[in-house]
């Protein structure tokens, strides 16, 4: 028996090495055979790990990308439950989707789901490289640490790249504002032309682009979002009839209303508040009215022509100044 111990030491070391696997030393003491223990330490050695790894991980950023996605197509309201469209069937007006919210759920959803994957990609094959490394023999300990310290360094000098990432992905998910709506974030206003996980691209009404970094947005004003109002402060002479004034103010909201042009853009019927200043030089009359977002402004202008024409042609005097609209002009649209 014990010498027969030194042949087996000697089979071990001729067909696993040094260091054997567990699989080669259970193959050469079953069989005796060095052949299969070298097959078999080959097929679980370094190269079919390595193997191993890159396949799992393929096949585990798919599934994963798949999660994503089918997250969100019912984000977008693509994959519905049937319990959700019977409840749809039953509560019809509840449930409307209109399109403009559709169009902007969809690209909220799908800009969410392209982050998740990069993340998750990110990290999956982040773990199977370190995994790799190690089981080809290198250290990983000075890696691991130098990529501490690099991790740290970036860290601090890509702050604000960070919180705009982080700003980005929260603007999007409470769906503050999107490409077509007009808002106010400070010191630049205008059209949104580009929302991305870093930047907002503007148009104000001169044409002017302003890149706004996400971190930087600290309030939003969206005037373009459910619904906005058409206001007008209607100037007219401090000693006209000013009664007769906001009825026949009145009378021209009704009419412009009442056009095809403006029909629909309107959700609900105008209202003279009534008196809002007055003054030695003029008396303002506010008129306001409920519009689609965006469409504020032209119905403001139409206001403004038959409010005009009707005032002139009722002989009630009007002030140099005729027309202002709070908050100074609207965009161009």
């Amino acid at each position: 028996m014990a010498a027969a111990d030194p042949a087996s030491a000697a089979l071990l070391l001729e067909a696993c090495g040094d260091k054997p696997g567990v699989v080669c030393r259970w193959v050469i003491d079953t069989t005796g055979s060095v052949g299969l223990a070298e097959a078999a330490d080959w097929m679980t050695g370094p190269v079919t790990q390595i193997l191993v790894v890159l396949i799992g991980a393929f096949l585990l950023n798919r599934l994963v990308r798949r999660a994503i996605r089918r997250f969100a197509n019912r984000v977008e309201g693509a994959a519905e439950s049937g319990r959700l469209e019977k409840l749809r069937a039953r509560t019809p007006g509840v449930f409307l989707n209109t399109g403009e919210v559709n169009i902007r759920a969809a690209a909220r959803a799908q800009t969410i789901a392209a982050v998740l994957r990069s993340v998750s990609s990110g990290v999956i094959w982040t773990f199977a490289i370190i995994y790799i490394l190690g089981a080809a023999g290198l250290n990983l300990g000075p890696i691991i640490a130098g990529a501490g310290v690099v991790g740290v360094a970036l860290g601090f000098g890509a702050q604000s790249l960070v919180r705009d990432f982080l700003s980005g992905m929260f603007m999007l998910i409470e769906d503050q504002f999107g490409v077509g709506d007009v808002i106010d974030v400070g010191e630049a206003s205008g059209t949104v032309e580009l929302v991305t996980l870093r930047v907002t691209r503007l148009r104000d009404q001169n044409g002017t682009v302003w890149h706004v970094p996400n971190g930087e947005i600290r309030r939003v004003g969206n005037k373009s979002q459910q619904w906005a109002r058409a206001v007008l402060d209607v100037a007219v002479a401090p000693t006209a009839d000013l009664e007769r004034a906001a009825s026949v103010i009145a009378e021209a909201a009704e009419e412009v209303w009442a056009t095809d042009v403006a029909k629909p853009d309107v959700l609900d019927v105008p209202e003279v508040l009534g008196l809002e200043y007055l003054g030695p030089d003029a008396a303002t009359i506010r008129v306001q009215g409920k519009t689609r977002p965006g469409a504020q402004w032209r119905v403001s202008r139409l206001l403004r022509v038959r409010i005009a024409e009707k005032l002139t042609e009722a002989g009630i005097e009007l002030p140099p100044s005729t027309f202002v609209r709070p908050g100074g002009a609207p965009p161009t649209r």
